[in-house]
């Protein structure tokens, strides 16, 4: 070798040393192609995104790959893989913890492997292949569903219980109670597939970790992919996060660095091995498994047929579902973020937890793969967006030449699949169908009327005037809630006579909070038209409890008439009601803050699990569906309280108002009540930084200051944050709830008196771990038994579907 030579491979050599001292460049090489229809120049772009990203702490290293059909066009390794308890350097090499990754390169594929065989079918029962899965109205629930997330189940087991072992795992999936039909609403759920994976294992009589070895990796040659790593592999494994054996969040006494473990706490209670995480992989072998979908099963020796393959990528959700999904890939959902700006609707992939991504687009042959460790060190790294940037950078740098490969354009546009966006058709509320149908039910009774100001018809015509006008009906007794007939009230309810029909009106919330017998006296029948909120604690639910309760002896009809759950009839959150604080503001033990159920479901489940033994008729809203929120209905938005104006109130009334009797504004007094919340004491701007740093899916938050007119410093400029919904299919309004309450507690000590939150947080050993400053989320992930058991409770009195 020449002098040149030696000085250059010496200038190389201490380059290559820099980078990894200084952990913020390749930790290998790159490689690049001399394909003409690529920019390298656009490529070479990844190196500035994907390092500010480090720089960032938003992961500590990464392996990216960028491929065409059989060219690699990019591939290098970035950072670290380790940072603690010792630094080592991203490699090439590194093998990843797939998490959910195994779903798309282990059980799907061993899906539809059996389906070629004729052995499943999509649109078989899961209970053909699993018979004690049938518990709790799931024997609709198909093969179809699971791979598509349309089942209805939830989206994992509850962690907070001591469970573990494969075996119970199943046993408690098939204990579940869905929470919509199957077909209604796609819900991304690790229940799904380690369903399949039992599905496999039973139909194919071989555990699911020796059928995917031998029939897709094997085939595939991807000699460094394995459930189970063996020890000898760990120095090449990206470590995660420090945990314990068995617990979710990772918080605790007795934490070690998960290495070569899988990271998903249901996977690892699983004992490593499951149909939705647990695969460990190498950038090198993902490449030959995406070239299997580049070439659509026609060469090599890829196990799944061509036409296996064409079905599982092309749309197999519900025509009008937003979130478009293959037979387990992803192809235009709320987690497509690596799909990035440019690559088209007709491509697909897939995420992981830990911090791995593909996509995989077949007009262009192109794919993209990031393999990083996110979660290492600490569980707060985030790579949402750096996937879609790297992604539009590389489909940017191939289409930038689009013109010299017609391969490269696809004629559909983005956002094409969902051309059949569901539509709903309008609510009829309870009052319009017995309306509709001559106020039949009601035929030559003398009837009392529980309602206010909601109570009103889809034309606005009011349910008193309505009642009273009814042939063959004579309204003969109004009752009135908390906040009066009209509404308007923030105190004692007075009793009074409603001016147009001169029919006396009874405060329920007055002297008494039950009807009397004397108001009870002669009347056939009770019609209660009053609208819920979706909390525990409004009261308007109690209110319509203890008429029950009254007019069952007495041998009184109770009819509810139904209106919407303003906040969806889907959602559950929040710790069980204490038996202690079972009252007005509570009425059954075990509901959750968020109970998701309407005023006449809730009306059926007091009956039947109170045993009131009312004689209840419920008559029902047309074309509500449970995913519905207020303003999809198509109904007027009338402030069923004072407080109470907006969508956004009731979102986050759950959480908010669960604290709205401590030494806390809550936003009453101002125009945007249950939206923000503060003191005088409290430093907005630093309140707003430390939530925000919690990055809480579905909210922000920004500094702001109120004077409130009532309640808690009335009169006086407090300080707060202002909530923002950013998201509302995410957000979790009481888990939001407890992180302002904790950072408060946090920032100022000794400030909050949370005894007084005990009736309707409902808690009282939740209110001590906040005071004594556990983790928000580790409070949040001990209400999941709760959660199901109320789920499962109230399953037999839904009446939507």
């Amino acid at each position: 070798m020449s002098a040149v030579g030696v000085r250059r491979t010496l200038v190389a050599v201490v380059a290559a040393i820099v980078l990894i001292a200084t952990h913020s460049a390749v930790a290998s090489f790159a490689q690049r192609s001399a394909d003409s229809t690529i920019d390298n120049s656009k490529l070479s772009r990844i190196d500035a995104v994907v390092t500010d990203a480090i720089a960032a702490h938003q992961l500590p290293g990464a392996v990216v790959v960028v491929g065409r059909g059989e060219t690699i066009l990019f591939r290098k390794a970035y950072g670290n893989r380790s940072v603690a308890p010792a630094t080592e350097p991203m490699t090439l090499d590194t093998i990843f913890d797939l998490a959910s990754m195994t779903k798309i390169v282990a059980t799907a594929p061993a899906v539809m492997l059996l389906v070629e065989e004729g052995r499943i079918r999509l649109a078989d029962p899961v209970v053909t292949y699993i018979p004690e899965f049938a518990k709790n109205g799931k024997d609709r629930i198909t093969v179809r569903d699971l791979l598509t997330h349309m089942s209805g189940l939830r989206p994992d087991l509850d962690l907070g219980s001591d469970w573990k072992g494969y075996g119970e795992a199943i046993r408690l999936a098939c204990e579940e109670a869905p929470t919509d039909p199957p077909g209604r609403r796609f819900v991304y759920s690790d229940i799904n597939f380690f369903l399949l994976g039992e599905i496999v294992a039973r139909v194919s009589g071989r555990p699911f970790a020796d059928f995917v070895r031998d029939r897709i990796l094997t085939p595939l040659d991807m000699r460094e992919t394995t459930f189970l790593p063996a020890t000898s592999l760990i120095p090449r494994i990206a470590p995660t996060e420090p945990c314990t054996p068995y617990g979710w969040p990772c918080a605790g006494p007795g934490m070690q660095m998960l290495r070569g473990v899988v990271h998903d706490p249901t996977a690892r209670r699983m004992g490593g091995v499951a149909g939705h995480a647990g695969l460990f992989s190498t950038a090198a072998d993902v490449v030959k498994f995406a070239r299997m979908w580049i070439g659509a099963g026609t060469g090599g020796r890829s196990p799944l047929s061509p036409m296996t393959i064409a079905r599982m990528t092309s749309p197999a959700t519900p025509t009008g579902e937003p979130n478009v999904r293959g037979l387990g890939w992803d192809i235009d959902s709320t987690y497509s973020s690596p799909r990035g700006e440019f690559f088209p609707v007709g491509s697909f992939g897939h995420t992981g937890f830990t911090g791995t991504s593909i996509w995989i687009d077949p007009a262009s042959r192109m794919f993209v793969i990031i393999l990083s460790n996110r979660v290492h060190p600490d569980g707060k790294g985030n790579v949402t967006a750096l996937r879609a940037r790297i992604a539009t950078i590389a489909a940017a740098s191939a289409f930038a030449n689009a013109s010299a490969d017609k391969s490269m354009t696809d004629s559909r546009s983005p956002g094409s699949l969902n051309a059949g966006a569901a539509i709903h058709q309008p609510v009829l509320a309870g009052i319009d169908v017995l309306r509709e149908d001559g106020f039949r039910a009601l035929a030559g009774m003398r009837v009392g009327l529980l309602t206010n100001q909601i109570g009103r018809a889809r034309d606005g015509a009011s349910t008193i005037d309505l009642i009273a006008a009814a042939p063959g009906v004579k309204l003969a007794k109004l009752f009135s809630p908390e906040h009066g007939i009209r509404g308007v009230l923030d105190e004692t309810v007075p009793e009074s006579i409603d001016q147009k029909t001169g029919v006396p009106i009874h405060s329920l919330y007055g002297a008494t909070r039950r009807p009397t017998a004397e108001h009870l006296n002669g009347l056939d029948a009770i019609v209660i038209d009053l609208q819920d909120i979706g909390s525990r604690f409004y009261t308007y639910m109690s209110s319509m409890a203890y008429v029950m309760e009254e007019a069952a002896p007495r041998k009184i009809k109770v009819i509810v008439l139904d209106r919407p759950n303003p906040i969806g009839g889907l959602e559950i959150e929040g710790p069980a009601l204490d038996e202690a604080a079972v009252g007005f503001t509570g009425y059954v033990a075990a509901m959750p803050n968020r109970h998701g159920l309407t005023m006449g479901e809730l009306a059926r489940l007091f009956n039947g699990e109170k045993k009131i033994g009312a004689d209840l008729t419920v008559i029902g809203m047309r074309n509500w569906q449970r995913e519905q929120w207020y303003d999809e209905t198509g109904l007027a938005w009338i402030n069923p309280s004072p407080a109470m104006r907006t969508q956004a109130a009731a979102a986050l009334y759950p959480g908010i108002g669960s604290f709205e009797q401590i030494n806390l504004g809550v936003g009453r007094g101002t125009d945007t009540p249950f939206e923000q919340v503060g003191a005088p004491w409290i430093d907005g701007a630093r309140l707003a930084e430390a939530l925000n740093a919690r990055r809480l899916p579905g909210v922000r938050f920004y500094p702001v200051r109120f004077t409130p007119t009532t309640r808690a410093y009335s009169g006086t400029e407090c300080q707060g944050v202002f909530i923002t919904i950013t998201d509302r299919t995410m957000l979790r309004p009481v888990r939001v709830a407890v992180e302002i309450i904790s950072a408060i507690v946090t920032l100022y000590p000794n400030q909050l008196d949370l005894r007084l939150a005990a009736s309707q947080f409902g808690s009282a050993a939740g209110l001590t771990r906040i005071q004594a400053g556990d983790d928000p989320e580790v409070i949040a992930q001990s209400w999941s038994a709760a959660e199901t058991k109320w789920r499962e409770l109230r399953a037999k009195y839904l009446i939507y579907r």
